[in-house]
């Protein structure tokens, strides 16, 4: 329970808010454009373009490209020789591997599936070592870059 003296140190915080952007030389009377043409309630800074809808569809398709790129870029699809999942692989130097693993993939892993049987929670494994060891075999046999030769995913 608060008291009469806590009440009065506390500050009002609309008040603190407005003399600091009274200070600041802002106040609500600027027009925000940006945040003026999305939806109310909206915080989007980036316009929706609802006044022209071929643009807005262009941006839509490129974004749906961007993402895609970005999400598969140089990533190849390497079978487990155990177990045979499949899962998507970019190796990014010797020492490193960026391996995509699918929900069904994670549920028909042979280790992984050994791991759930004895309690455990194969979220926190490092890896799958036989899997690994396909990796390894794909680089070998030519079927997967040691490095990956793809662009970055970046502006492009």
């Amino acid at each position: 329970m608060t008291t009469h003296d806590e009440r009065a140190q506390t500050p009002d915080v609309d008040r603190l808010a407005r003399s600091m952007l009274e200070l600041l030389g802002h106040d609500d009377e600027h027009d925000h454009p940006a945040r003026d043409s999305a939806a109310p309630g909206s915080w989007s800074k980036a316009p929706d373009f609802a006044g022209d809808p071929h643009r807005a569809a262009a941006i839509r398709e490129a974004t749906a490209r961007d993402r895609e790129r970005y999400l598969t870029s140089g990533l190849v699809s390497v079978d487990c020789r155990f177990c045979h999942v499949t899962v998507q692989v970019k190796k990014l130097g010797p020492e490193q591997t960026s391996v995509q693993w699918s929900s069904g993939a994670t549920q028909r892993c042979a280790v992984f599936s050994e791991i759930r049987a004895t309690g455990g929670d194969p979220a926190r494994a490092r890896s799958c070592p036989k899997l690994t060891d396909s990796i390894r075999h794909a680089v070998a046999e030519g079927c997967l870059e040691e490095v990956s030769s793809a662009p970055p995913p970046g502006d492009g």
